[in-house]
Protein backbone atom coordinates (compact mmCIF):
# COMPACT_ATOMS: atom_id res chain seq x y z
CA UNK A 1 0.00 0.00 0.00
CA UNK A 2 1.60 3.36 -0.91
CA UNK A 3 2.64 5.53 1.83
CA UNK A 4 4.24 8.82 2.02
CA UNK A 5 7.63 7.91 0.09
CA UNK A 6 5.70 6.00 -2.91
CA UNK A 7 2.89 8.72 -3.40
CA UNK A 8 5.46 10.88 -3.38
CA UNK A 9 7.60 9.11 -6.28
CA UNK A 10 4.09 8.41 -8.44
CA UNK A 11 3.31 12.21 -8.24
CA UNK A 12 6.71 12.85 -9.45
CA UNK A 13 6.44 9.91 -12.30
CA UNK A 14 2.97 11.82 -13.54
CA UNK A 15 4.58 14.77 -13.85
CA UNK A 16 7.09 13.24 -16.30
CA UNK A 17 4.90 11.51 -18.02
CA UNK A 18 1.15 12.55 -18.15
CA UNK A 19 1.20 16.02 -17.85
CA UNK A 20 0.15 17.91 -21.00
CA UNK A 21 -2.06 15.12 -22.05
CA UNK A 22 -5.56 15.34 -23.20
CA UNK A 23 -8.29 12.80 -22.29
CA UNK A 24 -10.64 10.82 -25.00
CA UNK A 25 -12.23 8.73 -22.32
CA UNK A 26 -13.12 7.19 -19.32
CA UNK A 27 -14.70 3.78 -17.82
CA UNK A 28 -15.04 3.94 -13.93
CA UNK A 29 -15.98 1.15 -11.59
CA UNK A 30 -15.34 -1.21 -14.16
CA UNK A 31 -14.20 -4.43 -12.11
CA UNK A 32 -16.60 -4.58 -8.59
CA UNK A 33 -14.99 -4.71 -5.31
CA UNK A 34 -16.68 -4.70 -2.23
CA UNK A 35 -13.94 -2.84 -0.55
CA UNK A 36 -13.84 -0.03 -3.41
CA UNK A 37 -15.03 3.04 -2.65
CA UNK A 38 -15.14 5.98 -4.85
CA UNK A 39 -14.66 10.16 -4.69
CA UNK A 40 -17.62 12.09 -6.29
CA UNK A 41 -20.18 9.54 -8.66
CA UNK A 42 -18.50 7.06 -10.54
CA UNK A 43 -21.32 7.82 -13.98
CA UNK A 44 -20.44 11.51 -13.74
CA UNK A 45 -16.75 10.64 -14.56
CA UNK A 46 -16.66 10.48 -18.28
CA UNK A 47 -18.61 13.90 -18.38
CA UNK A 48 -16.38 15.62 -15.75
CA UNK A 49 -13.14 14.13 -17.45
CA UNK A 50 -13.72 13.97 -21.33
CA UNK A 51 -11.42 16.33 -23.11
CA UNK A 52 -9.57 18.04 -19.64
CA UNK A 53 -6.27 18.26 -20.11
CA UNK A 54 -4.24 17.01 -17.74
CA UNK A 55 -2.39 18.76 -15.45
CA UNK A 56 0.14 18.81 -12.33
CA UNK A 57 -0.22 15.72 -9.73
CA UNK A 58 0.86 16.13 -6.37
CA UNK A 59 1.35 14.05 -3.07
CA UNK A 60 -0.53 14.53 0.08
CA UNK A 61 0.30 11.81 2.58
CA UNK A 62 -0.37 8.89 0.88
CA UNK A 63 -2.94 10.21 -1.85
CA UNK A 64 -2.03 11.50 -5.52
CA UNK A 65 -3.93 14.49 -6.60
CA UNK A 66 -4.40 15.29 -10.27
CA UNK A 67 -5.38 17.95 -11.82
CA UNK A 68 -7.36 18.31 -15.16
CA UNK A 69 -8.98 21.25 -16.02
CA UNK A 70 -11.41 22.14 -12.96
CA UNK A 71 -11.42 18.54 -11.82
CA UNK A 72 -9.47 16.56 -9.69
CA UNK A 73 -7.81 13.26 -10.22
CA UNK A 74 -7.65 11.14 -7.02
CA UNK A 75 -6.03 7.72 -5.93
CA UNK A 76 -6.07 6.87 -2.05
CA UNK A 77 -3.21 4.93 -0.27
CA UNK A 78 -4.66 1.39 -1.04
CA UNK A 79 -4.84 2.10 -4.93
CA UNK A 80 -2.63 0.41 -7.95
CA UNK A 81 -1.75 3.52 -10.32
CA UNK A 82 0.06 2.26 -13.73
CA UNK A 83 1.15 3.90 -16.88
CA UNK A 84 -0.25 2.22 -20.00
CA UNK A 85 1.78 3.09 -23.31
CA UNK A 86 -0.25 2.68 -26.52
CA UNK A 87 1.25 -0.95 -27.39
CA UNK A 88 0.38 -1.68 -24.08
CA UNK A 89 -2.91 -3.71 -23.02
CA UNK A 90 -5.06 -2.44 -20.76
CA UNK A 91 -5.49 -4.43 -17.56
CA UNK A 92 -8.01 -7.05 -17.21
CA UNK A 93 -9.63 -5.47 -13.57
CA UNK A 94 -9.64 -1.86 -12.97
CA UNK A 95 -11.77 0.68 -11.47
CA UNK A 96 -10.85 3.71 -13.05
CA UNK A 97 -9.21 3.77 -16.54
CA UNK A 98 -8.72 7.14 -17.98
CA UNK A 99 -7.62 7.01 -21.85
CA UNK A 100 -5.64 10.00 -23.56
CA UNK A 101 -5.81 11.06 -27.12
CA UNK A 102 -2.10 9.71 -27.71
CA UNK A 103 -3.05 6.37 -26.93
CA UNK A 104 -1.81 5.54 -23.85
CA UNK A 105 -3.57 5.34 -20.56
CA UNK A 106 -3.68 5.41 -16.40
CA UNK A 107 -5.28 2.74 -14.75
CA UNK A 108 -6.34 2.46 -10.98
CA UNK A 109 -7.02 -0.64 -9.26
CA UNK A 110 -7.79 -1.14 -5.59
CA UNK A 111 -5.47 -3.67 -3.63
CA UNK A 112 -7.20 -5.05 -0.45
CA UNK A 113 -9.14 -1.35 0.15
CA UNK A 114 -8.87 1.82 -1.01
CA UNK A 115 -10.76 5.29 -2.25
CA UNK A 116 -10.72 6.52 -5.94
CA UNK A 117 -12.72 9.00 -8.26
CA UNK A 118 -13.02 12.21 -9.69
CA UNK A 119 -15.01 15.50 -8.60
CA UNK A 120 -14.96 19.12 -9.35
CA UNK A 121 -12.09 21.24 -7.38
CA UNK A 122 -13.21 21.72 -4.14
CA UNK A 123 -15.93 19.64 -4.29
CA UNK A 124 -14.73 16.64 -1.81
CA UNK A 125 -15.40 16.39 1.69
CA UNK A 126 -13.54 13.36 2.60
CA UNK A 127 -11.98 13.37 5.87
CA UNK A 128 -8.76 11.83 5.00
CA UNK A 129 -8.46 13.79 1.87
CA UNK A 130 -8.94 17.03 4.07
CA UNK A 131 -6.10 16.15 6.60
CA UNK A 132 -3.82 14.99 4.04
CA UNK A 133 -4.01 18.53 2.16
CA UNK A 134 -4.18 20.42 5.78
CA UNK A 135 -1.48 18.74 7.97
CA UNK A 136 2.16 19.32 8.21
CA UNK A 137 4.04 16.75 5.78
CA UNK A 138 7.15 15.06 6.83
CA UNK A 139 9.36 16.05 3.90
CA UNK A 140 8.72 19.63 4.58
CA UNK A 141 10.57 22.46 6.59
CA UNK A 142 7.81 23.05 8.85
CA UNK A 143 7.75 19.31 10.01
CA UNK A 144 10.47 20.42 12.88
CA UNK A 145 11.49 19.08 16.14
CA UNK A 146 9.23 21.17 17.91
CA UNK A 147 6.16 20.50 15.59
CA UNK A 148 6.58 16.79 16.44
CA UNK A 149 7.70 16.86 20.33
CA UNK A 150 4.05 18.74 20.11
CA UNK A 151 2.52 15.29 18.86
CA UNK A 152 4.41 13.42 21.12
CA UNK A 153 4.04 15.38 24.19
CA UNK A 154 0.40 15.69 23.87
CA UNK A 155 -1.63 14.52 27.40
CA UNK A 156 -4.05 12.13 24.77
CA UNK A 157 -1.00 10.06 23.11
CA UNK A 158 0.81 9.17 26.16
CA UNK A 159 -0.47 5.46 27.37
CA UNK A 160 -0.31 4.98 23.28
CA UNK A 161 2.37 2.53 21.52
CA UNK A 162 4.92 4.14 18.55
CA UNK A 163 2.75 2.31 16.57
CA UNK A 164 -0.53 3.70 17.66
CA UNK A 165 1.30 7.45 17.65
CA UNK A 166 2.61 7.14 14.38
CA UNK A 167 0.31 4.98 12.66
CA UNK A 168 -3.25 5.74 13.19
CA UNK A 169 -5.55 8.67 13.23
CA UNK A 170 -4.19 10.59 10.48
CA UNK A 171 -1.79 12.04 12.89
CA UNK A 172 1.10 11.99 10.09
CA UNK A 173 -1.06 11.19 6.57
CA UNK A 174 0.99 8.81 4.89
CA UNK A 175 2.89 7.48 7.79
CA UNK A 176 1.46 3.81 8.20
CA UNK A 177 2.35 0.67 9.15
CA UNK A 178 4.80 0.00 6.06
CA UNK A 179 7.29 2.75 6.88
CA UNK A 180 6.72 2.66 10.57
CA UNK A 181 8.61 -0.41 10.60
CA UNK A 182 12.20 0.96 8.95
CA UNK A 183 11.68 4.36 11.62
CA UNK A 184 11.16 2.08 14.53
CA UNK A 185 14.37 -0.11 13.81
CA UNK A 186 16.50 3.16 13.03
CA UNK A 187 15.33 4.48 16.26
CA UNK A 188 16.53 1.48 18.13
CA UNK A 189 12.67 0.98 19.41
CA UNK A 190 10.09 -1.62 19.98
CA UNK A 191 6.24 -0.62 18.25
CA UNK A 192 5.28 -1.10 21.35
CA UNK A 193 6.21 1.04 23.48
CA UNK A 194 4.81 3.40 25.30
CA UNK A 195 4.53 7.07 24.31
CA UNK A 196 5.10 7.69 28.16
CA UNK A 197 7.91 5.79 28.78
CA UNK A 198 10.23 7.98 26.41
CA UNK A 199 12.88 10.33 27.33
CA UNK A 200 13.94 13.73 25.60
CA UNK A 201 16.70 11.94 23.89
CA UNK A 202 14.11 9.00 22.90
CA UNK A 203 11.91 11.36 20.72
CA UNK A 204 14.90 13.42 19.69
CA UNK A 205 16.18 10.04 18.14
CA UNK A 206 12.84 8.75 17.12
CA UNK A 207 12.28 12.43 15.13
CA UNK A 208 15.92 11.98 13.37
CA UNK A 209 15.08 8.61 12.43
CA UNK A 210 11.29 9.72 11.02
CA UNK A 211 13.12 12.25 8.80
CA UNK A 212 16.14 10.56 7.94
CA UNK A 213 14.21 7.36 6.91
CA UNK A 214 11.43 8.77 4.90
CA UNK A 215 13.84 10.71 3.20
CA UNK A 216 16.04 7.80 2.05
CA UNK A 217 12.89 5.83 1.07
CA UNK A 218 11.58 8.80 -1.13
CA UNK A 219 15.15 9.76 -2.88
CA UNK A 220 15.22 5.76 -3.64
CA UNK A 221 11.88 5.81 -5.43
CA UNK A 222 9.73 4.33 -2.71
CA UNK A 223 10.58 0.42 -0.66
CA UNK A 224 10.74 -2.50 -2.23
CA UNK A 225 7.76 -3.75 -1.62
CA UNK A 226 5.71 -1.57 -3.86
CA UNK A 227 5.75 -0.66 -7.34
CA UNK A 228 6.00 2.24 -9.02
CA UNK A 229 3.85 4.14 -12.20
CA UNK A 230 5.51 1.50 -14.28
CA UNK A 231 5.07 -1.38 -12.32
CA UNK A 232 8.58 -1.37 -11.14
CA UNK A 233 9.46 -2.51 -7.55
CA UNK A 234 11.43 0.39 -5.18
CA UNK A 235 15.05 1.07 -4.82
CA UNK A 236 14.51 1.16 -1.65
CA UNK A 237 15.40 -1.72 0.52
CA UNK A 238 13.50 -2.72 3.63
CA UNK A 239 15.14 -3.73 6.73
CA UNK A 240 11.77 -4.81 8.17
CA UNK A 241 8.90 -5.98 5.78
CA UNK A 242 7.89 -9.27 4.60
CA UNK A 243 11.30 -9.45 2.35
CA UNK A 244 12.88 -9.45 5.47
CA UNK A 245 10.83 -11.47 8.27
CA UNK A 246 12.79 -14.74 10.19
CA UNK A 247 16.32 -13.16 8.14
CA UNK A 248 19.32 -12.05 10.33
CA UNK A 249 19.04 -8.41 11.77
CA UNK A 250 21.48 -6.61 9.69
CA UNK A 251 23.18 -5.18 13.12
CA UNK A 252 23.15 -8.29 15.55
CA UNK A 253 22.26 -11.18 13.65
CA UNK A 254 19.03 -12.10 15.28
CA UNK A 255 15.90 -12.83 13.51
CA UNK A 256 13.80 -10.88 12.32
CA UNK A 257 10.24 -11.85 14.14
CA UNK A 258 6.55 -11.18 13.20
CA UNK A 259 3.70 -10.30 14.92
CA UNK A 260 0.06 -9.29 14.88
CA UNK A 261 -0.35 -6.41 16.33
CA UNK A 262 -2.93 -2.90 16.21
CA UNK A 263 -4.86 -4.70 13.21
CA UNK A 264 -2.03 -5.47 10.96
CA UNK A 265 1.76 -6.57 11.37
CA UNK A 266 4.65 -5.68 13.22
CA UNK A 267 8.29 -6.60 12.37
CA UNK A 268 11.04 -6.22 14.57
CA UNK A 269 14.37 -7.25 15.76
CA UNK A 270 14.04 -8.48 19.96
CA UNK A 271 17.59 -7.67 20.33
CA UNK A 272 18.00 -4.31 19.14
CA UNK A 273 14.33 -2.97 19.23
CA UNK A 274 13.54 -2.31 23.34
CA UNK A 275 10.16 -1.78 24.85
CA UNK A 276 12.39 -0.48 27.80
CA UNK A 277 14.72 1.42 28.48
CA UNK A 278 17.79 -0.63 27.78
CA UNK A 279 21.64 -0.25 26.04
CA UNK A 280 20.38 -1.36 22.30
CA UNK A 281 23.11 -3.40 20.78
CA UNK A 282 25.26 -1.33 18.21
CA UNK A 283 27.59 -4.40 16.48
CA UNK A 284 27.99 -7.70 15.99
CA UNK A 285 30.62 -9.77 16.82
Amino acid sequence: MYELPESLNIARQLNDTIVGKSITGVIAAFTPHKLAWYFGKPPEYPGLLTGKTIGSATAYGGMVEIKAGGEVILFGEGISIRFHDKNTPRPVRHQLLIEFADGSALSGAVQMFGGLGSFIEGECDNLYYKAAKEKVSPFSAAFDGAYFNGLVSSETVQRLSLKALLATEQRIPGLGNGVLQDILFNAKMHPKKKINSLSAQDRENLFDSLKNTINAMAAQGGRDTEADLFGNAGGYKTILSKNTVNKPCPVCGALIKKETYLGGNIYFCGTCQRMYRESPVTSYE
